[in-house]
């Protein structure tokens, strides 16, 4: 099944509903530099590139705060979130299935986290099984990149059984948790990841202080 339509949809609800001035888990942004953010990503790839390339970080914050600025306005930034829910340009490769799959499955999940868990009052959804495999499919492809920094061996472990060893070493710590609360922990959203560790003391304050994610 093709899940990326539909969290696009709900990332998009999420962010007309928080409106632009919310606060987000994503450090120095606020819902309207997000919605900046994903809506160049989309549509003017260069200018975002610097998430990834962090030599270009100047100019894809640079783009993305221009961008925000502009649709501070409440009008403004409905215009700019429903830009974005309406999709990728007809010639982008994110039509691709394929390429929207990889590129957005994770993105629009723990981007709606960002937005939903940045304020006092949440609670985690209730993803349909095939949605959370899909999920923990994708996590499973990425693990030993996201916890590269961790001088720890990492085994992600799913309360219905399933356990994958993202990473490891001498002395390992079992981070345990449903497939969407996993994909927040390995994406450095540790605090609002409802997940627990079973290790040695040590090992867990260890993990708790490293960097992990991209």
């Amino acid at each position: 099944m093709h899940f990326v339509q539909p969290s696009r949809e709900v990332l998009a609800e999420t962010l007309l509903a928080a409106g632009p001035e919310a606060p987000t888990l994503c450090e120095g942004w606020r819902t309207k530099e997000l919605a900046a953010h994903l809506y160049l990503r989309e549509h003017r790839p260069a200018a975002a590139a610097g998430i990834v390339f962090k030599p270009l970080a100047k100019r894809a914050e640079k783009a993305v705060r221009d961008l925000a600025e502009r649709s501070a306005e409440p009008k403004a930034y409905e215009k700019l979130v429903r830009s974005f829910r309406s999709g990728p340009p007809a010639l982008s490769p994110m039509n691709l299935k394929s390429v929207d799959n990889s590129a957005n499955l994770t993105e629009y999940f723990v981007h709606t986290e960002d937005v939903r868990r940045a304020g006092d009052r949440w609670a985690p959804r209730s993803l349909d099984p095939a949605y959370a495999d899909a999920l923990w499919g994708d996590l499973i492809r990425r693990a030993a990149l996201l916890y590269r920094g961790v001088d720890l061996g990492i085994v992600l472990v799913r309360p219905d059984g399933p356990r994958h060893v993202a990473k490891r070493a001498a002395v390992s710590v079992a981070i345990v948790g449903d497939p969407g609360e996993l994909l927040l922990h390995a994406h450095g959203r540790t605090k609002q990841s409802l997940v627990m560790f079973e290790g040695q003391p040590d090992a867990i304050a260890l993990l708790q202080s490293a960097d992990i994610g991209i």
